[in-house]
């Protein structure tokens, strides 16, 4: 999986949290804060919630993997 990273100019890295760059906590003091929410819904398919960012829902989603791909896009065209 390919993974963006923003150096901001104030110094500030930005990026969606993934376990592979874990290790980009260590430089500094880390604000981690909820982008969105991927829920299922009551047929068993899947939506985005993207309303911590001001965004719209997306979906519904057959499997979680398309939700959560929907909501990676998403992010980061507004990054």
């Amino acid at each position: 999986m390919e993974h963006l990273i923003f150096l901001r100019a104030d110094g500030s890295l930005q990026f969606i949290y993934a376990d592979a760059l874990r290790s980009l906590l260590e430089h500094g003091a880390p604000v981690i804060s909820r982008a969105s929410h991927v829920e299922p819904t009551a047929d068993a398919r899947w939506i985005v919630d993207l309303a911590p960012l001001g965004g719209a829902v997306l979906g519904p989603y057959e499997y979680r993997e398309q939700a959560l791909a929907a909501e990676a896009a998403w992010i980061e065209s507004c990054l």
